[in-house]
Order: C-alpha cells, then structure tokens, then sequence
C-alpha cells in the first residue's frame, strides 16, 4: 500500500506517550472521596454506580512525556483520511445526507472511553457513544505474530471495518440492533452481532474498492493481506486456536469464510446502498 507523503486525518488524537504510563486512582483514597460526597449530601445510589468507574485504575502519563512521533502513526492518520475522504464522497451520493467523520485515539494498553475503559487485550473497537474509534497500535504486531497476518492493507483493513462501525452508527443501524439485546437471548443476539459485523466488513471492502480504482494504491498483493487478515480473525480460527474446538452458536465476529467472502463483496461491487443484504439472508 503506497501511503507515504499524502494526507494525514486531524481527527486522530494520540494519547500514547515516550513518558512512562503509570496506573492511579482508585483503591482507599476513592472510597474516602465516595465517603465525603455522600457526607456532603450525594445521592448514595448515585455514587455506587459511579463506582465501578471510579474504583478503575486510571492511566496517567509520568511528568516528560511527549506525543509520539513515528512511522505507525502516521501510517494510521494515512488510512483515516483515505476513509474520510472515501465516505464523505459516498454518502451524499446513496445516503443523501453528509457524511460526519469519527475520531480516531491511538493508546497504550488501557484507555478511558465513552463506552467505558478498555484494555489493549480486547483489540480495536469503535464506541457508538463519543463516535470513536480506539486502536492500541501493539495490536499490528498481535496481528502478525499471533494470526500470521502482516502487511500495510491488513492493517489498513481493521481501521476500514472500525470506521464501518461508524457508518452503521450514523444510519441509525447501531442504535436498531442495541435496542434489540433485550429483547433475545444470548444466541440470538450472537447471531445479529455476526451480521453487524459482516457488514462492516462488507463496508471495509467498499472503502478498498475506490481507494483501488480511484486512488490507485493499491495492488493484488495488497488485497491478499487484508483477506489474510480477514481471515485470521474469524471467530472459527479464534476459537480453535484458543480452546481447540469451534462453537458456532457462540460466535460474534463471523466465521474466517464469512468476513473474507463479505469483504470480497464489497471489494468488487463498491456500492455501499448493498449493506443490508447482510441482514437479509438466512445464512450470511
């Protein structure tokens, strides 16, 4: 993927640091704060659901601690300004509405967003509530020394299918599907969490089709890397690698078939106003 020397996205904030990360708050000095604001007049059943929250350990970067500066960054504020420049063509033209880009944070093993604080561990995800997507950079490496999926576009592949997230989030699809969780069970609502995410890696496809034909940065080899990576992280391969056997009624994410054949969809056709037939198939 030839993504030196073109724009990079002002709507990335890096909250990575050269300084040393520490881990503060919480613990006695917490409750002691909890103890005086119920004192004060706070309403108790207010402050036990602030809580858990509260309780977290929050990281707080050591005094001489700078942005940093490097080729991954950069890379990724590359890739967010070809989706936005993507999207903001597309959705006027199939949505009739303007597209309204997501903001991007870069982290370090532990980070406070508005769905909550995240580890590292749970990998990219993108938060419907501030709009945001959340990428511990040290995943890429996860990428390619667990799942054996290296390369530019395989990277470049799981910042689309966040930003996906994003576009099902603006159309109102997000909003749909979360008032629905209460009303199924557990394996029902796995099973339209798979679509969710199908379609975003339908929507990922979508965005490599005009960054290939229009923009002209991409090659064969590219494509492969983010089927590679596609692949990689289906939820069968997942599964077998962590437990040794696959449970399909628990998936989430799609099988490796599933997001490779979703996103070879979107790849070939380009046309955005297709994503729902993710959810209208029996089998997708």
């Amino acid at each position: 993927m030839r993504w030196e020397g073109r724009r990079q996205s002002e709507n990335v904030e890096d909250r990575r640091s050269t300084g040393q990360q520490v881990l503060v708050g919480g613990g006695l000095l917490t409750l002691l704060f909890m103890i005086v604001m119920m004192f004060l007049g706070a309403d108790p059943m207010q402050m036990m659901q602030m809580a858990p929250e509260m309780m977290a350990p929050q990281p707080q970067q050591r005094q001489g601690g700078k942005p940093v500066d490097d080729e991954m960054g950069k890379f990724i504020k590359t890739v967010v300004a070809d989706n936005e420049d993507v999207w903001s063509q597309l959705f006027p033209k199939v949505f009739g509405r303007r597209f309204a880009p997501p903001k991007l944070v870069m982290f370090t093993r532990q980070v406070r967003s508005g769905c909550g604080i995240a580890d590292a561990g749970a990998g990219p995800f993108y938060c419907p509530l501030d709009k945001t997507v959340y990428i511990d950079p040290v995943f890429y490496e996860e990428l390619k020394r667990r799942f054996g999926a290296p390369g530019d576009f395989a990277q470049a592949y799981v910042i689309a299918h966040e930003i996906g997230h994003h576009v099902q989030n603006q159309l109102g699809i997000s909003n749909k599907v979360q008032s629905m969780r209460a009303r199924l069970s557990e394996r029902e609502y796995n099973k339209l969490s798979v679509r969710m995410e199908l379609q975003a890696d339908f929507l990922a496809g979508v965005w490599a089709h005009h960054m290939a034909r229009y923009a002209g940065i991409l090659d064969e080899e590219d494509i492969r890397e983010a089927v590679n990576a596609a692949q990689a992280i289906g939820d069968d391969r997942i599964q077998k690698q962590a437990q040794g056997y696959v449970v399909p009624e628990a998936f989430t994410h799609g099988s490796s078939e599933q997001r490779v054949r979703w996103f070879l969809y979107g790849l070939k056709t380009g046309n955005p106003d297709l994503m729902d037939r993710a959810f209208q198939v029996d089998n997708p």
